[in-house]
């Protein structure tokens, strides 16, 4: 028979204790801690069970045999094959396309898209897969389907499959949407239900190929007497719907909440059962959308795709580079531009500083896009190693379109464009600058560099400005100036002043 016990159970992180505290000793939150009942299924006796019987040392080495273990010479090493998504973006984030029977977690604020990336995935893919079921939590058949005639799903006729969207000062960026066959209804099956009990079922019997889940906060499970979005309905929900997906071999992509904080709302524990963590980022107002991978099972993490919101839906965006990079006719002073690295993705990315003297009595620091605390370093640097007095200064350092750049390769960047502000000059808008600073002012060797000049080079700059020691071919299609100090950098990046009153001489001759 079962007897019912107490356990304590932290939301944030899924710890779990025997009596409830209010600061959870294992992430060091406050009232996060909370009862979940439990029940123990106890034996009637201890016949049956594995611990029953014993046997000597001397007959266990003489019989021993593997029951269900495996050498790996008896394991199928078959590639398991992937199938796209519809959108190549996704497939480069979830390493080349979706794998059958994989659970896929997408987190993200909300607002930002979610739920129309997955509608609009699960429309691409009934058209060459039997059957698709989207199941949401949270909005009623009615609210689907005006969303769904709104993004051209359920066999309306969706935009041309090439946009154009004028924006980042006027530059007109690329966007490539997928041509939608029409009459695929029939594939897409959708489900309004919180009742994990009818999920599973539906599950069963449809056994579509894929099935997303809108969202995993909202199915509850009735055996249990906790709230929907609790981290015992969490964790229940999960395996279950991770015990069906496996068995049925069935996709999930699941829906996850975020806290405060960004992170995935509910115990840690659940990122941990899925096979890949994407989260979905951007600020709401802005157009632009970035899918990132934290985790992959099937893949490299730290991979990024780019989508744009448009009246009709995300689209994706084939050259993000030009979606980062400003206006490269009309460069002002304190700006440089960088080559960054998001997984195996290059993107050129242009950054802004401002140093302007303080009317308070600590100087300001601010960024958008860019670490703190590297900003606070490369300063530091700047006025011990270099001289440049900025300890009485505010700065302000941005990336354009607020990308995130947050690897070391930016640092040369960041101090030329500081640099670049502070004694009101222009760096060549055809130069990129790529390097890591240290402590001691020295420029430090960064990784892929050949990756990130050839994106360069595509995109039409001239010159680039990187580590000695980089090891280059011959045939990268840029002048390469080989720096060893921050102070080399700012040399060859930064005009004198008598160089750039000669060239506004010639200018005005002209």
């Amino acid at each position: 028979m079962a007897k019912a016990k107490q356990i304590y159970e932290c939301n944030n992180c899924g710890a779990e204790y025997n009596q409830w505290f209010g600061l959870c000793k294992q992430c060091q939150e406050f009232g996060t801690i909370s009862e979940e009942p439990i029940e123990i299924e106890t034996a009637s006796n201890g016949r049956g069970s594995w611990q029953s019987g014993k046997r000597s040392r001397k007959q266990d080495s003489v019989s021993a045999k593997p029951r269900v273990s495996l050498k790996f010479s008896e394991i199928n090493n078959d590639v398991q094959a992937r199938f796209p998504s519809g959108y190549g973006e996704l497939d480069r984030v979830l390493g080349g396309g979706i794998v059958p029977g994989s659970l896929v977690l997408i987190g993200g604020d909300p607002g930002i898209g979610k739920s129309t990336l997955l509608l609009q995935v699960a429309n691409q893919l009934s058209i060459k897969l039997p059957r698709i079921l989207y199941i949401s939590g949270e909005e009623s058949g009615q609210q689907i389907k005006l969303r769904a005639s709104r993004l051209g799903v359920g066999g309306a006729e969706l935009p041309n499959a090439m946009a154009e969207n004028n924006n980042n000062n006027g530059k007109h960026i690329e966007i490539r949407k997928p041509e939608i066959p029409k009459n695929i209804e029939k594939n897409l099956y959708v489900m309004p239900e919180t009742d994990l009990e009818e999920i599973l079922r539906e599950l069963e019997s449809l056994k579509p190929q894929v099935a997303v889940i809108d969202s995993i906060q909202t199915i509850h499970f009735a055996a249990l007497t906790s709230s929907p979005g609790s981290v015992a309905q969490v964790k229940e929900c999960t395996s279950a719907l991770m015990q069906v997906g496996k068995r049925e071999n069935i996709t999930l992509l699941i829906v996850g909440h975020v806290t405060k904080e960004g992170a995935i709302a509910g115990p840690r524990v659940l990122e941990h059962l899925v096979d890949t963590v994407l989260y979905f980022e951007g600020d709401r107002y802005a157009s632009h959308r970035l899918l990132r991978s934290v985790k992959n099972r099937f893949g490299a993490t730290h991979e990024i795709g780019i989508f744009e919101m448009a009246d009709k839906g995300l689209v994706e965006v084939d050259n993000p580079s030009e979606l980062f990079l400003g206006n490269r006719d009309e460069f002002s002073p304190g700006t440089s531009t960088i080559v960054a690295c998001e997984g195996t993705r290059p993107i050129v990315v242009e950054l802004q500083a401002l140093v302007s003297p303080t009317s308070y009595p600590s100087p300001r620091r601010s960024t958008t896009g860019v670490d703190y605390s590297r900003l606070q370093q490369i300063l530091a640097v700047l006025e011990k190693r270099v001289g440049i007095p900025l300890s009485k200064l505010d700065a302000y350092v941005a990336s354009a379109g607020g990308l995130g750049v947050g690897e070391p390769a930016a640092d040369l960047g960041i101090a030329i464009a500081i640099v670049a502000s502070f004694r009101d000059r222009t760096v060549d808008p055809r130069t990129v600058l790529i390097g890591e600073v240290g402590l001691g002012g020295q420029v430090r060797l960064v990784s892929q560099m050949e990756l990130r000049l050839k994106e360069a080079a595509k995109l039409g700059f001239k010159r680039a400005i990187v580590p000695r020691g980089q090891t280059l071919p011959d045939d990268i299609g840029l002048e390469v100036v080989y720096i060893s100090k921050v102070i080399d950098a700012i040399i060859a990046a930064i005009p004198s002043d008598r160089k750039e009153e000669e060239g506004e001489g010639m200018r005005d001759e002209g």
